[in-house]
């Protein structure tokens, strides 16, 4: 195999292990809405769908183990479709144990490598599923009747079916590998004859070597149906001309495929009918003369043509009924348009990398924009401001389509909690109903897939500290069936997403008699629900009585919100006893590039987030102070009083008076906040650059950016800053002795931001 043969091949399959992948979550999609309403047909059609395509991909690369495994479950699914077998608790567990077998099996396809292991579990699940149609497993069968059923041709007719196919010019061009689908037919049967037709086959000088010229004429014994054998070449619908005879076809319905194939063509005719003898069929061959108009004015004498005997006389349309014919190019080719037409003809596969760095040029693009646009302001030439600012707003268009690939509906990774939902939930002895709301709220790939693990271990939590037993919860009045809650929504900017249950809720005595066991807090200390519930996210910290395989172990919570403020979010609880616990978490819509708003504070530049700037206002007289030690306090903002943070104070630097200053008021949230700052410098597109490791402990800053001039100017992570100034405030309560007017003065932002956060 030559090295671009070899990287087809891998791209080939690459592609067929991510549609694999989509094939699995549309499989266990359609068992669990199944398993909820066992009428609904139409989900357990889907649930087949995937796993023939699965197997009928896996086939055509060979991938022989997931084929034969597949095969099985597949097997008990066409028996729910016939009505053979009712769905029952053990046949919805053996069938989402095969999803995740065929995941395994799978990863040894990727990988390269297979695991005995993985072997075993196949057969003995195979097994199971073969049991639940009442018949043994392949090994506890004498080895006589274990070779009749795998290659099922005993019970085939005597001739057995006949299948002749036509593979079209653009076959290999478009990833189709003739040999792959006879391989594949051996699965269902046995191929008892099979000839190569070579009559299309040019001459060198005129062959084409990317274009595929074979035919081929096939015996093959089987107990398979005419359907099944059908869909063994699906996927080459469009790419040949298949026809499909069954066991016991009369003489005329080969006279007629051979009619199809050959039209009156004598040497051809003769050729297919020393073939088809030769596979070990028998028909009575007569010879006709050509009747034409042409033929019948010359003197010469017509042409002859072989014929096959019609013993048994067809009526019009048997061949039609006899086999499936997919002939006719143009006709064949519109029926595949129609038929793939949809997702596939609207998505392109891209490669990830490819993406990023496609992004990552769209931002160098945006900062030399800015460098652009700000020569053009300092020469002041109007038509080169108006062809500046032309090129920046294509500029923005192609950043927003640029960062809206990146952009997928969340819904994906909710959809995954229904299998988790349902195998916890029976482990745990629990009723639970998930509710999915907001999942077509869009979020960037990259923290789609980075939020999967923290929103799996809050789902976990709920279930097993917050969700009671169906007699706990009958004995406080409650329904019997949990509720477990996942949703998400815009809000200023940012996706928020949150998990809530209806459970006991969050036992405040409890998390602080184990915070005071493990000095955390001091003891009588006063803490607000708030910094109580903070205090889960301690490493290591756990109520749990007993240690099971969901929780118990102190690991988890702290994880969760690391790996949140790692991609620039937050995480909040709020809980009422007997009533339920809320997770909030909130982030930012992309970690590429964002809409932001230039400032100056103390000669260094500072960004925030367009979408959480609310307005901008002169500076109240409530906010001006020459005590330099005051760094916060709160103003009457049009009869709301709200809390400000003067920020060059904050950060230890000396403000410029010499100007006026502005209050900058923020949100995060239900949250408001007046941040005062030296300069308002305007709307930015900001490029996010990563901070240093150095600076990665700064919880208030979410990165940087690149101006255009050249300077640095640092992205504020708003809820870092509150967070910040909160703890700030705390400490120097801690530090400052009580009623002293340090403390009354630092605890303006901690009590004004807490109390709106828990309103």
């Amino acid at each position: 195999m030559s090295d671009d043969d070899a990287e087809i091949l891998a791209v080939a399959r690459a592609g067929f292990l991510d549609e694999a992948q989509e094939m699995l979550r549309q499989f266990e999609q359609g068992l669990l809405v199944l398993e909820s309403d066992p009428a609904d047909s139409e989900s357990l059609n889907s649930a087949f769908r995937a796993a023939h395509t699965i197997k009928g991909t896996a086939g055509m690369f060979g991938c022989d183990a997931v084929v034969s495994f597949t095969h099985e479950a597949e097997t008990l699914l066409e028996a729910l479709r016939a009505n053979q077998r009712q769905l029952d608790d053990d046949v919805m567990g053996a069938l989402l144990e095969s999803r995740d077998q065929i995941e395994m099996l799978l990863g040894e396809v990727r990988s390269g490598e297979s695991d005995p292991q993985v072997a075993a579990s196949s057969a003995a699940l195979a097994g199971r599923l073969r049991a639940l149609l009442g018949k043994p497993a392949l090994a506890e069968l004498p080895p006589a009747t274990q070779a009749a059923i795998e290659t099922k041709a005993e019970t085939a007719a005597d001739h057995g079916w006949h299948l002749s196919l036509r593979f079209l010019a653009d076959a290999l061009r478009n990833g189709l590998d003739p040999l792959s689908f006879i391989r594949y037919l051996r699965t269902l049967g046995k191929v008892t004859a099979i000839r190569t037709q070579t009559a299309a086959v040019p001459a060198l000088d005129a062959l084409d070597a990317e274009a595929c010229y074979l035919g081929f004429e096939i015996r093959f014994e089987s107990a398979a149906s005419h359907a099944e054998i059908e869909q063994v070449f699906e996927f080459a619908a469009d790419d040949s001309d298949i026809v499909i005879l069954p066991p016991g076809s009369p003489p005329a319905a080969f006279e007629d495929l051979a009619t199809q194939r050959c039209g009156s063509d004598a040497e051809a005719r003769t050729a297919l009918f020393d073939c088809w003898r030769a596979m070990g069929i028998q028909f009575e061959v007569r010879l006709e003369p050509l009747r034409t108009p042409e033929a019948s004015k010359a003197d010469e004498a017509p042409p002859v043509i072989p014929h096959i005997e019609r013993r048994a006389p067809a009526a019009e349309g048997e061949v039609k009924r006899g086999g499936d014919r997919r002939s006719g190019v143009g006709e064949r080719r519109e029926g595949g348009r129609d038929r793939r037409a949809g997702d596939e003809t609207r998505f392109v596969r891209v490669r990830a990398d490819k993406l990023d760095k496609l992004i990552d040029l769209i931002g160098e693009l945006v900062i030399a924009g800015s460098g652009a646009q700000m020569i053009a302001h300092q020469e002041g030439a109007e038509v080169l401001l108006e062809a500046t600012q032309r090129v920046m707003d294509l500029v923005q268009e192609t950043r927003d389509g640029t960062l809206a690939l990146r952009m997928v509906p969340i819904g994906e990774t909710f959809a995954r909690f229904q299998r988790v939902v349902r195998d916890v939930s029976k482990q745990l002895g629990k009723e639970v109903e998930l509710i999915v709301t907001g999942g077509d709220t869009e979020l960037d790939k990259s923290m789609v897939d980075a939020i999967a693990d923290p929103l799996m271990h809050l789902v976990r939590n709920s279930m097993d500290h917050g969700l009671e037993t169906c007699e706990e919860r009958l004995a406080t009045g409650k329904s019997p069936s949990g509720r477990l809650a996942l949703n998400a929504f815009h809000e200023a900017g940012a996706v928020v997403i949150e998990v809530s249950d209806d459970g006991r809720g969050l036992a405040r005595e409890r998390i602080l008699r184990k915070a005071v066991e493990r000095e955390l807090v001091a003891e009588g200390q006063i803490l607000s629900d708030h910094e109580v519930w903070q205090l889960i996210f301690q490493p290591g910290f756990s109520t749990a009585e007993q240690i099971t395989d969901l929780s118990g172990r102190g690991v988890g919570m702290d994880v969760v919100k690391r790996s949140i403020e790692s991609l620039r979010g937050t995480i909040s609880l709020s809980s009422q006893v007997g009533q339920g616990t809320l997770t909030q978490i909130r982030l930012p819509l992309t970690l590429a590039m964002i809409d932001g708003f230039l400032t100056m504070v103390g000669g260094v530049n500072y960004v925030l987030p367009l979408a959480a700037v609310a307005e901008c206002i002169d500076v109240p007289g409530e906010c001006s102070s020459q005590d330099e030690a005051r760094v916060s306090g709160t103003f009457n903002l049009r009869g709301e009083v709200l809390p400000w943070l003067d920020l060059a104070r904050f950060y230890g630097v000396k403000p410029d008076l010499s100007r006026r200053r502005s209050v900058v008021v923020v949100r995060d949230g239900p949250t408001r906040v007046g941040l005062i700052v030296d300069r308002l410098m305007g709307e930015h597109q900001t490029v996010i650059k990563p901070l240093s490791s150095i600076f990665q402990h700064l919880k208030a800053l979410a990165g940087s950016t690149i101006l255009g001039s050249g300077e640095v100017a640092l992205l504020l992570d708003v809820s870092g800053l509150f967070a910040a100034a909160i703890e700030g405030g705390q400490r120097a309560r801690l530090i400052a002795r009580p009623g002293s007017q340090t403390t009354h003065q630092s605890a303006h932002l901690t009590s004004s931001v807490q109390g709106k956060s828990s309103a």
